[in-house]
């Protein structure tokens, strides 16, 4: 089924896309993806099953240096945006740093720490838990959500995974004189700006604006442009929005995921490494020179987009050492390791890629 797709105001053009920078390309194709086999699930030597995807490897120059399926077409990054959805803010005036400004980027898992720098968030910009406009749920991290069931307690707005972001946007909202209500309505002057640093950070134009699963505006890009813009936030100039918001990402990184979460696994791994992951299988990652990685899967499995992210990472140059605990988790039979989910050979030169 088609996503419904909303107008943001007259900018938008007759086939929905949308018209913001004149510097930014043309908007990506609208097309179904032509995704290539990434990852093979591996049992016992026998490949008993094939995950789809795309992957796009950019130099230091930000030329592509390496690609696999389809990295033009449009598709919607998900959470992997949330980095250049907080450089727009902190560009109209958010005044957030340090783990603040991570957890205003963050997919965070619904941890102590998470709702209470949320609600120190609004409790600077004078608001309270009401004012969001987030969807009420259970915390992300299955631990924390097992405690909350077992304590008697309900989906909240505070506990949903986006609440720092949403709290940081109101306060964004309010700073500038903007409403608060209609805050995550694509025609707000807040989501409006989001849009222009999307396109500006991309290159391209959005192809299609849709909303997300928290409320929030969602923008369609291509896979190369979501790598383009993380390559343009970690390399921006220091004291920048977009070099505040990597700083803040990097060195908080449980604060922008949580405890145990792969991704701040992966930044603490690898050094500079700025990660975000999004819902639907999409990764996105760069380091400080500029090179940079983004991945989807297609069918939206973590298991493959963990092992396919390394192995791209690979590719782009970060030694395998460092990338050994994002291999691919093992497959059990009986209770005893007899595989695990590889990359395809396709991703090769990598000792991370599979020999099936």
């Amino acid at each position: 089924m088609t996503p419904e797709t909303v107008d943001l105001d007259p900018a938008v053009r007759a086939d929905g896309s949308v018209t913001h920078g004149d510097s930014a390309e043309e908007a990506p194709p609208v097309r179904e993806p032509r995704h290539a086999p990434v990852a093979h699930l591996v049992r016992g030597g026998v490949v008993e099953g094939v995950h789809y995807g795309s992957v796009v490897v950019l130099g230091a120059d930000g030329e592509v240096a390496f690609r696999l399926g389809d990295i033009e077409a449009a598709f919607y990054p998900r959470s992997a945006l949330k980095p250049v959805q907080a450089v727009a803010m902190v560009r109209a005036g958010l005044p957030l740093d340090g783990a603040l400004l991570s957890l205003a980027a963050a997919s965070h898992s619904g941890e102590d720490r998470h709702l209470a720098g949320t609600l120190r968030v609004l409790e600077l910009a004078g608001l309270a838990e009401s004012d969001l406009r987030n969807v009420p749920d259970m915390p992300l991290d299955p631990g924390v959500r097992d405690a909350w069931v077992r304590e008697g307690r309900t989906p909240s707005r505070l506990a949903q995974n986006c609440s720092g972001k949403h709290a940081a946007m109101l306060w964004t909202a309010k700073l500038n004189g903007w409403s608060l209500d209609d805050y995550l309505d694509p025609a707000h002057p807040l989501q409006q700006a989001v849009a222009e640093t999307v396109e500006e950070l991309t290159g391209q134009r959005v192809a299609q604006v849709t909303v997300d699963g928290c409320g929030a505006p969602l923008f369609s890009v291509s896979l190369h442009g979501l790598a383009r813009a993380a390559s343009r936030i970690l390399t921006a100039a220091p004291g920048t929005p977009g070099s505040r918001v990597a700083d803040a990402m990097r060195e908080h990184a449980e604060m922008a995921s949580g405890s145990g979460r792969d991704v701040a696994a992966l930044m603490r791994a690898v050094p500079g490494l700025l990660a975000k992951d999004g819902y639907e299988g999409v990764q996105v990652a760069a380091l400080p020179d500029g090179r940079a990685v983004a991945v989807k899967i297609s069918d939206g499995a973590s298991r493959a987009r963990v092992p396919v992210t390394a192995a791209a990472l690979a590719r782009a140059g970060v030694d395998p050492d460092l990338l050994t605990q994002f291999a691919g988790e093992p497959l059990l039979g009986g209770g005893k390791p007899v595989g695990a989910v590889r990359p395809a050979r396709a991703l090769a030169p990598s000792p991370l890629a599979t020999q099936a």
